[in-house]
């Protein structure tokens, strides 16, 4: 294997996130203020799995769409290894619930497309890391096929290798699995687990699960909407690997269910 592809695959430190009394507010369609984010100050230490949960409106996805610098904070600031995030980068990649492959290219191009803008590879060496990651995603017999034909499970695992391919220090995954069947959601699971523990990766995880989120994260962190606000933060001691089903998670789960309906009762 050539030295440029063995550099390029070896785990790059990961970063470590931290969002400062941050406020966000956006404009009605009426011309009126919306707070979206109120007062928010999270951290998230390097090599950390942690998800945002919440109903809709508490601003989970607003939160990693500042991270992601696809949008500017009103208030405060948010920090990625110190450094304050004024746009995208390729230090940051986000996987989205949609799993938003080109339906033109197949399997392997739509995973090498993240890594055109990669320095310092050839072509020849861009498609080694694709199908090093591809692999890792469990679809190297689907190198050459066609988007269409791909269940929904596999199109995001093609979503998950291109959001890695390019190895970013921080991985930001928007409801990534809701839209699967259950199995299929499962079995993510357990690989997500497995990629978390092999490559090393902050992960900052949003969705509305909350098994899903105890499932997979080392800490879960509560929100309450209109406008959002952090309300509780649980820390997640299960060993890994884990399962969904198993009574410690949904002991767990269930807390944390029952802490979002006393704050929603509290705000209503």
């Amino acid at each position: 294997m050539p030295a440029n592809v063995e550099r390029e695959l070896q785990n790059v430190p990961p970063s470590q996130l931290a969002l400062t009394n941050v406020t966000k507010l956006f404009t009605s369609q009426h011309g009126e203020p919306v707070l979206a984010l109120d007062n928010i100050s999270l951290t998230v230490k390097e090599a950390e799995f942690v998800c945002l949960v919440g109903p809709s409106g508490c601003g989970k996805s607003t939160i990693l769409n500042l991270v992601a610098g696809l949008e500017q904070q009103t208030e405060g600031r948010v920090l990625l290894d110190g450094e304050e995030i004024t746009g995208p980068g390729r230090d940051r990649m986000v996987m989205f619930q949609e799993a938003a492959l080109f339906p033109w290219l197949n399997v392997l191009d739509n995973v090498l497309f993240g890594l055109k803008l990669k320095p310092g590879l050839t072509n020849a060496e861009r498609e080694q890391v694709a199908l090093f990651y591809l692999q890792l995603v469990g679809l190297e017999k689907f190198v050459h096929a066609n988007v269409h034909e791909l269940s929904g499970g596999m199109r995001q695992r093609v979503a998950l290798a291109r959001s890695l391919a390019p190895n970013p220090r921080i991985l930001l995954m928007d409801e990534p699995f809701s839209a699967l069947d259950t199995m299929t959601r499962e079995s993510l699971y357990r690989d997500l687990q497995r990629i978390f523990t092999q490559r090393s990766k902050t992960i900052l995880f949003v969705t509305h699960n909350i098994r899903e989120a105890v499932c997979l994260g080392d800490r879960v962190v509560l929100l309450s909407p209109h406008p959002g606000r952090i309300r509780e933060i649980f820390e997640v001691k299960l060993p890994r690997p884990r399962d969904i089903n198993s009574p410690e998670l949904a002991e767990l789960s269930s807390e944390i269910t029952a802490a979002l309906k006393q704050y929603l009762k509290k705000d209503a």
